[in-house]
Formats: C-alpha cells, sequence, structure tokens
C-alpha cells in the first residue's frame, strides 16, 4: 500500500471510530470482512497511534482553532487534523509539510473547500509556532 492509501484507510476508520464511538478492534474486524477499507499493520498503527494519543491531538486542535469549538469541527475535519498532527508529532517518516498537504487533499477529497481552509490555516498555524519554538530552542 501507498503512504497515501495507508492515510486514506486510516482516515476512514478514525472517522467511523468518532462518529459510532465503537471500539476500534470492532472496526477492524468489520474492515477486514466487508474489504471496503484495505487494511494492513501500517494502517493499524497510524490509527493505535492515533486513538492513543487523541486527548493531546484534539488540545491542539482546540488550542488552534479559532473560529469553531472542537464539538462543532465535523467529524469528518477531527478525523483529518487527528491524522494530520500525529505524522508531524510521532511519525519521523513523514514531513510535517507532507502530512499537511495530505490533510488538506483528504478534506479537498471527503469534505468542503472551505474546510480544507480551515484544515490548512489551522496545521499551517501549528507548523509555524512548532517551527519557531525549535528556532527558540
Amino acid at each position: 500500500m501507498s503512504r497515501i492509501e495507508i492515510r486514506d484507510s486510516a482516515f476512514k476508520l478514525i472517522f467511523e471510530q468518532l462518529l459510532r464511538n465503537d471500539n476500534i478492534q470492532e472496526l477492524y474486524e468489520v474492515a477486514e470482512e466487508v474489504e471496503e477499507i484495505k487494511l494492513n499493520d501500517e494502517v493499524r498503527k497510524m490509527v493505535d497511534g492515533t486513538l492513543e494519543h487523541s486527548a493531546e491531538l484534539d488540545e491542539i486542535i482546540t488550542k488552534y482553532s479559532k473560529s469553531r469549538k472542537l464539538s462543532r469541527i465535523s467529524k469528518i475535519n477531527h478525523a483529518i487534523l487527528r491524522i494530520a498532527l500525529y505524522e508531524c508529532l510521532y511519525d519521523e517518516r513523514t514531513p510535517d509539510n507532507a502530512a499537511i498537504s495530505e490533510a488538506v487533499n483528504l478534506a479537498n477529497t471527503y469534505s468542503y473547500k472551505e474546510d480544507a481552509n480551515f484544515i490548512n490555516g489551522l496545521l499551517g498555524a501549528f507548523y509555524r509556532d512548532r517551527n519557531s519554538e525549535g528556532e527558540n530552542a
């Protein structure tokens, strides 16, 4: 699977988990049964890591979302933001700018243009702050 396919499958599982609040193991089983979502160890690693750090990721989303409270962000956008921030913070193989670009691509595919702009703005602000902190360290 390509990195884009891994991210897409992870997005679908995280979105489903946010939407239904089901146990992720049950969602993995359903995904394997219906074969609509590609599933492998890389997808599981991204999903499990994102869910493991979801409280921290949600704090970051809340901090950088100036126009919307977390509860007002659609589940689609919430899932996309969680994955992008997880990749920025915990996936050393993915450069921040690639994670942000791919998040915008997911939003363009599954959400509205305005939402892609919102995601790009939020992640861009996070990226700028993160890089300026690194320069000051």
